[in-house]
């Protein structure tokens, strides 16, 4: 078996651009998203004051975009945050653990976040054909709707299945219909925009600890809507001129997200009263019914399927080659090192994510984005930013094509921010993060042991 496997370790093919890796970031971090978060966010501080919390995690994430630029320009090759962590501190006995902590979580979190774009897309897709509930139960399918979700995974799974080149297409296809839905409900909002909805209760800005943790829980859903601004990194194999096209597609992907967000809340908000908005359990939906009719929002919800949809093709896509980039370089179990000999694409990881993403349908919306989240943030984000200062001091010899301004004021503010959406978590999620990276540590050195007695 490891002889086959070794034999399919060949590199995948390059074949991304700018505009292709910038629209494949964009797909990801739209995809249904916002379009199921929006309550939830505005319930975190109960009021239009919540797009405070858009606004500075839009500041988080370009500083750390600044630090994945960074990295992704000196440092490409696929696999991302695992990639990095390997390449700088690989070298020491003490941090080879890292890398294999890294792609062991990334499973776990990257599965949690496809899924919820999966339930989340399943709302709207049950608002659209409302008997589909109905006949699931009927005909008495344990998990009801949740099915549907499941064989929403196995076809993008499948759809992934084939060249990187003909992907990069499909992705700017999938990217047009995203930014027509989010451009839809912008021009929609800020045709029949009252400004009066978006007048803040009393007391809404008194700073204390209410104040701290709702900014948080806000802060956090804000950032798992922007997820996907590194998606670039994950594909780094294959990127055509890499120390150019990833910083650019990042910071390129983040500015037009951040812009489009803070327009398309405010532009809700300005319909939708946002006490009425909070209960929502379609908010783009109930937009478009309160301002047109039934018929025009059944119509939409169908163009936020294929919103999430994209979302999720763009998300396994990237994320299915960490796994892959990990097992070739030794530091993560063999089979998901396996290439499709026509494809050239890492069949065994796609089915693998695809597997975790199914079973994690069954679970909460809610849940399972705020686990997403809190999961990355020790080993991803937090250790990103501190392998980032090790390779500028340590490496001089790395050539570093893409420099942050100001460093390292941007990294420094993305550390305070990670710490701060950690520290304002759920406990539940928290304990999750614990738990994953505790049966990290176990599997780890069980792995090492057996293949020291080989």
């Amino acid at each position: 078996m490891n002889e086959a496997i070794d034999d399919k370790q060949v590199p995948l093919e390059r074949g991304l651009g700018v505009w292709q890796a910038t629209a494949l970031n964009i797909s990801n971090m739209v995809g249904i998203g916002p379009f199921i978060t929006i309550p939830a966010f505005i319930a975190t501080m109960h009021g239009p004051h919540a797009v405070l919390g858009w606004i500075i995690a839009a500041l988080l994430v370009f500083c750390d975009g600044l630090v994945w630029a960074e990295l992704g320009a000196a440092l490409p090759g696929s696999g991302g945050s695992y990639h990095f962590l390997k390449e700088i501190f690989g070298r020491h006995p003490w941090g080879r653990i890292l890398p294999f902590l890294f792609v062991w979580q990334f499973i776990v979190s990257v599965a949690l976040e496809l899924a919820s774009g999966y339930i989340g897309t399943l709302g709207y897709l049950e608002f659209a054909w409302p008997s589909m509930p109905r006949t699931m139960t009927a005909w008495g399918i344990p998990g009801g709707s949740r099915w549907i979700a499941v064989l929403a995974v196995i076809g993008i799974t499948l759809a992934l299945c084939r060249r990187v080149g003909q992907l990069g297409a499909m992705g700017l296809f999938l990217c047009g219909g995203t930014l027509l839905t989010v451009m839809t409900v912008i021009v929609c909002g800020m045709t029949h925009f009252n400004a009066d909805l978006l007048a803040t209760p009393e007391n809404a800005f008194k700073l204390d600890g209410r104040f701290a943790i709702g900014l948080g829980g806000a802060m956090s859903i804000a950032i798992y809507d922007y997820l996907g601004y590194f998606n670039v990194c994950h594909l780094g194999d294959e990127v055509r001129e890499p120390s150019k096209t990833i910083p650019r597609s990042i910071l390129l992907s983040i500015a037009i997200i951040a812009c489009l967000y803070l327009t398309m809340n405010i532009s809700i908000m300005a319909v939708v009263p946002w006490q009425i908005a909070m209960e929502s359990k379609n908010i783009a939906a109930d937009f478009m019914e309160r301002l047109f009719d039934h018929r025009v929002a059944v119509a939409f919800s169908w163009l936020i399927v294929w919103t999430g949809m994209a979302g999720m093709f763009a998300g396994t896509l990237a994320y299915s080659r960490i796994p892959y980039a990990a097992a070739r370089a030794g530091d993560f179990f063999a089979i998901f090192a396996y290439v499709h000999p026509r494809g050239r694409y890492p069949v065994v990881s796609l089915l693998a994510l695809g597997a975790f993403t199914a079973c994690f349908c069954f679970l909460s919306l809610q849940s399972v984005i705020d686990a997403a989240v809190c999961v990355r943030i020790m080993v991803q984000f937090v250790g990103q930013i501190a392998a980032l200062h090790v390779l500028r001091t340590t490496r001089p010899e790395v050539h570093m094509p893409f420099r942050m301004w100001f460093y390292p004021i941007p990294s420094l503010i993305a550390l305070a921010g990670w710490l701060f959406v950690l520290g304002t978590s759920a406990w539940l999620s928290i304990q999750l993060s614990l738990l994953v990276m505790g049966s990290g540590v176990v599997v780890y050195f069980v792995r090492q042991r057996f293949q020291g007695s080989r």
